[in-house]
């Protein structure tokens, strides 16, 4: 088997033996297209609604020097004011900091504020190395919901929230097989479609939606449908989850994420260990990555990826009745 071949030409090998599996009504594809289009028109709806343009200052604090930004409210986003500074602002941002919050770079700014941008190489990174964590296995979901093929319909479940400590991102999924020891070669693949999508240099959309528009979006999955009430409820507005796009898949997440998927450099996905949770069998797949830029010797880096071949100690995805939600998840994506 060529290292350049999909892993979905891989799939048959871990399927049940003959006649056992039944080919599945879904499909990633389709259900994919499906949230990408319920984004976009959600997307454009919002839009339709700002009718007036109302301007609001933005006060920069950073380098070159601090300066005030005269933007549209609701509109402009950090990264369209990092267009207005210099370019190395632009492209090394991977956050920014909104008046002491922590804001996506494509977030619409919503009133007069001040602005900072966050990278991974000033003095304490904890928040863009965090974000970095995060996209990560949002960025692996994406990868394990077209990898496969359209015969097997991968279920995305959750993903522990990001510490850099435990020595891997991960992504636990429900793939619809018994059993799956990855050879080296197969992880090599998906390592590689990691890469691919670091490359496509797609930005991570952000949009705020309501609870009903997100269950819509994620109808074909049980585990996503389990979680979008808890983390409604939880929300300021108390019926509304955030969604990101990257390309055209789409997720649910509180956030924040990178500005978009190049920021990624080296890659690895290193191991898929089977676990348990009260809606069976899933699989927990790790990887471990830099960012762009940041180089580590051949030796360095094979100790992290033998680091992160260890069973990731992050949370279990588990589910526990609720007086309101018959079938709640218990904690929900990060």
């Amino acid at each position: 088997m060529l290292a350049s071949r999909r892993l979905a030409a891989c799939v048959p090998r871990f399927l049940p033996p003959a006649c056992t599996y039944h080919r599945q009504a879904l499909t990633n594809t389709a259900v994919k297209k499906k949230r990408s289009q319920l984004f976009t028109q959600e997307a454009q709806r919002q839009a339709a609604l700002i009718t007036d343009v109302e301007k609001i200052e933005v006060q920069y604090e950073g380098h070159p020097e601090n300066c005030t930004l005269v933007m549209n409210k609701c509109m402009s986003t950090p990264y369209n004011c990092a267009q207005h500074i210099t370019q190395m602002i632009l492209e090394r941002s991977v956050l920014a900091e909104v008046d002491g919050q922590v804001w996506d770079i494509h977030r619409p700014l919503e009133d007069n504020c001040t602005l900072r941008f966050l990278h991974f190489r000033q003095s304490d990174p904890y928040y863009a190395n965090k974000a970095f964590w995060r996209s990560m296995s949002v960025m692996l979901g994406a990868v394990l919901e077209s990898a496969f093929k359209d015969n097997l319909y991968v279920e995305l479940c959750s993903y522990p929230s990001p510490n850099v400590r435990t020595g891997s991102f991960v992504y636990d999924a429900d793939l619809k097989i018994p059993s799956w020891e990855p050879t080296k070669e197969e992880l090599r693949t998906l390592s590689a479609e990691m890469v691919k999508l670091s490359m496509a240099a797609h930005p991570f959309e952000r949009l705020e939606v309501d609870a009903s528009v997100a269950l819509k979006m994620f109808a074909d999955n049980k585990f996503k449908t389990h979680q979008i009430p808890q983390m409604a409820a939880q929300s300021t507005s108390g019926n509304t989850v955030v969604v990101y796009r990257i390309g055209d898949f789409v997720e649910v997440s509180r956030g924040p994420m990178i500005a978009n998927t190049s920021h990624l450099g080296k890659v690895s996905i290193v191991a898929v260990h089977p676990i348990e949770s009260s809606e069976g069998q899933l699989f927990r797949v790790q990887g471990v990555a830099l960012p762009k830029g940041f180089m580590l010797n051949h030796f360095s880096y094979g100790l992290l990826e033998k680091r992160a071949e260890q069973l990731n100690s992050g949370r279990l995805p588990a589910f526990s009745p609720t007086p309101s939600q018959p079938q709640t998840q218990q904690a929900a994506a990060p």
